[in-house]
């Protein structure tokens, strides 16, 4: 039994034993299993930071790319910008040889037109440096960005709206101080600014100096001198240019982390962006406040101290002695009328040769141009109205308009590049002050000699609407050079008398001058009617600038007058002339009950035009002759002598023949002339006022008011020489 005891205490040992190596060896598994789990938890973790390694390794790529991708836009958008045509402002005071400057840089590539939404003319050329290209935008002249004319607010609205690479401020180096408001207005709003100091000859003659350097230091912006009508400084303006509108920042990419360059990468590229308007914050009002105007005025006072230099105090004693005489309220009218009356001497005399040069070849032509035709079988009735017709009137507009016009324009000019017509327009602004117009307006007459549709363009200088539309309305009551040959052959056969030689001319033109004051005396009377009537209101301020007198540069004058002027106004002529050569040949030819129209309409018109003076004839010439007053004088011969188409005569004694026997006394005579000055405009001055005002009523109202005054002038000398 105790055997027995024994060997069941050794198989329990036993299955002990056995039990704890089955669970040694489960604890071993256990751990072994255990172990396999971290071996496979390491391997995720090794393939996680792996995966992390990669993302982070392909994000560096992303960032290198990005920004490769942005310096390779950077370098993109600089090829662009340097292809690009720079746009360029010119800006400066009146009169400082801004208008130099831009025909210097630009030559002949340039053209003009109108702004939008504006009656402002533009000028804008193009030059090119150093294989880059440029285009110049000549603004209109201003003394101020706080704008109070059409002009002014062309020349504002431009540099504030940013859309340009830089500005080019011309300033006068002998008026230095009244230039630099205009400069240091424009460093608070412009961009890219650049100072040009012009007429820097005049100044050296007044022994005026200007330290350049100082004053780009003082200015803390590039100062070119030069002198514009000597070619002298404007390869240094266009290298200043150069560098101020081609320059390029690029972005560093030294000390920086991958995130923080493509960060300013990206930056850079949206600054790009470009905005061509400004909002109402940055109004110029706003930025340039009645305080802020006053400190500038004493910082150019203070900045002129430093930088200007006179060598004489009273470098301009000269200018004032004959400013005395020329703006003297007893000399000044009197030498003003005797300088018109050479000016329309010379353009009398002057005239009269090339017209004739003109008409012989211009006849001539027609005569050839009328055998091709007939050659070309075209029909008798066709060539009869295109030649005899059509061309006829076209070659008299032209050979009785170009020659004076290619004569006073140029003088005219001659009398504005010397600084005369501001004094003109000083001693007359009293008397316009008194019929409640603007002094302006002076300028804008004289400009009528040459041409009213000249003259009404010009009113744009006169800020107030109200004194420019009385200037417009006004405008036609000077005689332009299209009335002078009905003025002069009938104050020849008429006035004169038995007066020969130089006296007869020097007495054709007093006589001529005395129509003239006429004309400018109904201006003023006009003027004052329109002012206390549908026109009224206050007579408006303005800054007018007697400029240095200067010596003209004849060969840009003669290019100037002739293109700007003379050739624009002939144009809008020969449009309207054209049509109505047709017209005039349709009223001579075509008869009804045997008698042609124009004898009809001037039998119609008769009875009226008795009781102011004229005849038919005369009323239906004026009428006809709407498109061009030159040909008024041709049109009463034609119907007198039953021709059917414009002739010419040479004898003014044949003609007066001719006049005195179709019923002409000097009443009439006088009474043709005065209806010659006071009566509707002629075609281009209408579609000119058209344009300028905007509207058919103030057209109305400008062919109206002068036509009224004319046949109550006519009228009463009718009356008075009837009783």
């Amino acid at each position: 039994m105790k055997e027995c005891k024994e060997v069941d205490l050794i198989e329990n040992k036993r299955e002990t034993d056995n039990k704890s190596n089955d669970l040694k060896h489960m604890q071993q598994e256990v751990d072994n299993k255990s172990n396999d789990l971290k071996h496979m938890q390491q391997e995720v973790d090794n393939k996680s930071n792996d995966l992390k390694y990669m993302k982070s390794e392909e994000n560096g790529k992303k960032c290198d790319l990005n920004l490769k991708n942005g310096i390779a836009k950077i370098d993109l958008k600089k090829r662009e910008e340097n292809k690009k045509i720079k746009r360029i402002g010119l800006v400066g005071n009146p009169n400082v040889g801004k208008s130099t400057v831009f025909n210097a840089l630009t030559g002949l590539k340039q053209h003009t037109g109108n702004w939008t939404g504006k009656t402002v003319t533009n000028a804008v050329g193009n030059f090119s440096y150093n294989g880059k290209e440029y285009e110049l935008v000549d603004l209109p002249g201003t003394y101020s960005l706080i704008s109070h004319s059409a002009e002014e607010e062309v020349t504002r609205d431009f540099v504030m709206s940013k859309n340009y690479d830089a500005i080019i401020v011309i300033c006068d180096a002998v008026c230095l101080e009244r230039n630099l408001n205009l400069v240091l207005q424009l460093k608070k709003v412009a961009k890219n600014l650049i100072v040009g100091i012009n007429l820097l000859d005049e100044a050296a003659k007044k022994k005026i100096k200007i330290d350049i350097l100082k004053l780009s230091d003082e200015l803390r912006t590039p100062v070119v001198g030069m002198s514009a009508r000597n070619n002298e400084g404007l390869e240094e303006l266009k290298n200043v240019l150069e560098g101020k509108v081609m320059g390029f920042e690029e972005t560093s990419i030294n000390n920086q982390t991958n995130e923080n360059v493509c960060a300013n990468t990206n930056t850079h590229i949206n600054a790009n962006a470009d905005t061509n308007t400004y909002s109402e914050e940055n109004k110029i009002e706003k930025i340039i406040t009645l305080e802020e105007e006053g400190k500038i005025l004493k910082e150019a006072e203070k900045i002129a101290n430093k930088v200007v230099s006179f060598e004489k105090k009273n470098y301009d004693i000269l200018d004032r002695k004959i400013d005395r005489i020329l703006t003297n309220k007893i000399t000044g009218i009197p030498i003003m009328l005797g300088m018109f009356g050479i000016i329309l001497w010379l353009t009398i005399q002057g005239a009269n040769y090339p017209s004739q040069i003109l008409f012989e070849f211009l006849f001539w032509l027609g005569e050839k141009l009328e055998s091709l035709l007939q050659i070309c079988k075209i029909p008798e009735i066709a060539i009869d109205m295109l030649i005899n017709g059509m061309y006829r009137v076209l070659a008299w507009v032209v050979a009785v308009m170009l020659p004076p016009m290619a004569i006073f324009f140029p003088l005219f000019t001659l009398l504005e590049d010397l600084g005369m017509l501001p004094r003109i327009a000083f001693n007359l602004d009293g008397l316009f002050k008194k019929c409640s117009a603007c002094g302006k307006q002076a300028l804008t007459m004289c400009m009528g000699f040459g041409c009213n549709a000249c003259g009404v363009t010009g009113c744009r200088i006169i800020d107030s609407p109200r004194e420019r539309l009385i200037a417009i309305l006004t405008n036609s009551f000077i005689p332009c050079n299209g009335r002078f040959p009905t003025l002069i052959s009938i104050i020849t056969m008429f006035l004169i008398g038995k007066a020969s030689g130089a006296f007869e001319t020097i007495q054709g033109v007093l006589l001529l001058l005395g129509f003239i004051i006429l004309g400018i005396l109904m201006t003023f009377f006009a003027s004052r009617i329109l002012s206390k009537t549908i026109l009224k209101g206050k007579t408006s301020s303005f800054i007018l600038e007697l400029p240095p007198y200067r010596k003209p540069q004849i060969g840009k004058v003669l290019i100037r007058s002739i293109f700007d002027r003379t050739l624009f106004v002939l144009g809008r002529a020969i449009t309207i002339a054209a049509p109505t050569g047709i017209l005039i040949w349709i009223f001579t030819n075509i008869e009804i009950n045997q008698i042609s129209i124009l004898s009809h309409c001037s039998n119609f018109l008769e009875p009226f035009a008795n009781l102011i003076g004229l005849d038919g004839t005369i009323l239906m010439a004026f009428i006809l002759g709407f498109p061009a007053n030159e040909i008024v004088m041709p049109i009463i011969l034609m119907a007198y002598m039953s021709t059917g188409q414009l002739i010419e005569m040479d004898n003014l004694i044949e003609l007066k023949e001719i006049l005195v026997a179709n019923g002409w006394t000097i009443i009439t005579a006088i009474c043709t002339m005065i209806f010659s000055m006071f009566h509707w405009p002629c075609s281009t001055t209408c579609l000119t006022i058209k344009k300028e005002t905007g509207s058919w009523k103030w057209t109305m109202i400008a062919v109206a008011l002068p036509t009224a005054i004319g046949i109550a002038l006519c009228f009463l000398v009718n009356a008075v020489a009837s009783l």
